[in-house]
């Protein structure tokens, strides 16, 4: 369908079941309708009609495993139903465009030079441009599109804005122009790729694989080439609890150097005893050793390997929790989850930041509101933007309106989990 063809289909309902697919219910494909027609609007404002198409990549939450991806260890995540959405066309010139809404500059990239480029490093321009290059590599086809995106995955919210618009770009390319051969798997690993190799960020691969996997899942990556994930049939709603994201309103545009120290120390502690990364080291081994590592590394690295082998135990015992039902067993496992990332893995309170400790003392008034009755944790990455809560539904008023008295309005995102990971709407 052209320009008007798509609007009118999508103002008609003619393509509700298709949004169903990944929205789920009548209220949410209503509001998504207008949201797909002013993002088409926005194409339209921009580039010559095409065929268009429409994609969408859900944000992520973490549950428990905070720090453990990038060494090979287990996480629980889930996919969120905030997104990022494109609406697209393909183009015979080689180059891909793409003008995402609240962004003054449009990323323009000739896949004629598929190498890093210094001047993108940190900026959106190096993703796309990391993704098309990771397929090149991988042998899938790539080409030139146009594309018109918006986000209700808020930079910084701890969603993982970024890997969803990896998801998103890879998602495109995969339907486009390889007929959706791609598995969701890889497209995970290439976005990494682009991450790590283009953007400069050295992430794991938690975000984007529960970007693009979608649903509840529990994601082993021992063999990061072939990760073992066992989705898990679990709604909150009927535990009479509500997931809940509090943003901080910190940013962390300036933290890269802390998040990468925490991989850092984790790994110098595993090349110490014999491997690349903590998976491959036993955990007797390690602790056997912790005398003659205080003065090859430090004791932080050794306090954050400490986290890393504890956090993948409850990382199992969160999932066997879900699977039972038991969310009194799954809240505590969260809290001890929080515990060790305040405590052991140290990225609640940033150094850089100062007295400005934004995560702790959300944490501190969760803790006030939540005792005994929810759970509450550090979020993503840490020493700024977001905080994790599973909080009673009797208690949310409450503490919505505690959290907002002390971070603004709307700093609490009270959220769904998506079935549906990266995704052609049509």
């Amino acid at each position: 369908m052209n320009i008007e063809g798509i609007k009118k289909a999508l103002a008609a309902g003619d393509l509700d079941a298709n949004l169903a697919r990944v929205y789920v219910t009548e209220e949410a494909v209503k509001a998504q309708r207008e949201r797909y027609i002013s993002v088409v609007e926005d194409f339209a404002g921009m580039y010559e009609d095409g065929e268009i198409s429409l994609f969408s990549s859900p944000g992520r939450t973490e549950v428990c495993g905070n720090h453990t991806d990038h060494n090979h260890g287990k996480v629980l995540a889930a996919a969120v139903n905030l997104d990022v959405i494109a609406a697209c066309a393909k183009t015979d010139n080689n180059i891909i465009q793409i003008k995402s809404r609240g962004f003054a500059k449009t990323d323009k990239i000739s896949l004629g030079n598929l190498i890093p480029v210094a001047s993108e490093v940190g900026h959106s321009a190096s993703l796309i441009r990391g993704v098309a290059a990771r397929f090149k590599q991988l042998g899938y086809n790539i080409g030139g599109f146009n594309a018109a995106t918006t986000s209700d995955v808020l930079s910084g919210s701890g969603l993982s804005s970024s890997a969803a618009f990896e998801v998103l770009v890879a998602t495109i390319l995969n339907y486009l122009y390889n007929d959706g051969k791609v598995s969701p798997v890889e497209i995970a690993q290439i976005a990494q790729y682009s991450e790590n190799i283009f953007f400069g960020k050295p992430c794991g691969l938690m975000d984007q694989m529960a970007c693009s996997v979608g649903g509840f899942v529990k994601i082993d990556f021992e063999d990061p080439a072939n990760p073992i994930i066992e989705p898990i049939d679990f709604k909150l709603a009927e535990h009479n609890h509500s997931l809940c994201i509090v943003d901080t309103r910190a940013g962390h545009a300036e933290l890269t150097e802390e998040y990468a120290s925490i991989r850092e120390d984790m790994e110098s502690v595993a090349q110490n005893l014999g491997g690349e990364c903590l998976r491959q080291v036993d955990e007797e081994k390690f602790i056997a050793n912790i005398a003659m590592l205080r003065q090859k590394t430090s004791d932080k690295a050794i306090l954050r390997a400490m986290h890393f082998y504890a956090e993948n135990r409850r990382v199992d015992k969160c999932a066997e929790y879900l699977r039972a039902g038991d969310i009194e067993g799954f809240k505590a496992t969260i809290l001890s989850s929080g515990a060790s990332s305040y405590q052991y893995n140290q990225n609640v309170n940033s150094a850089i930041m100062g007295k400005s400790q934004p995560v702790g003392l959300a944490l501190c008034i969760s803790q006030s509101i939540l005792e005994n009755k929810g759970a509450w944790r550090v979020h993503g990455g840490g020493f700024a933007g977001t905080i994790q809560a599973f909080v009673p539904d009797d208690l949310l008023t409450n503490y919505k309106n505690a959290i907002e008295s002390v971070f603004g309005e709307n700093a609490t995102y009270v959220l769904q989990i998506r079935s549906a990971g990266g995704a052609q709407i049509v």
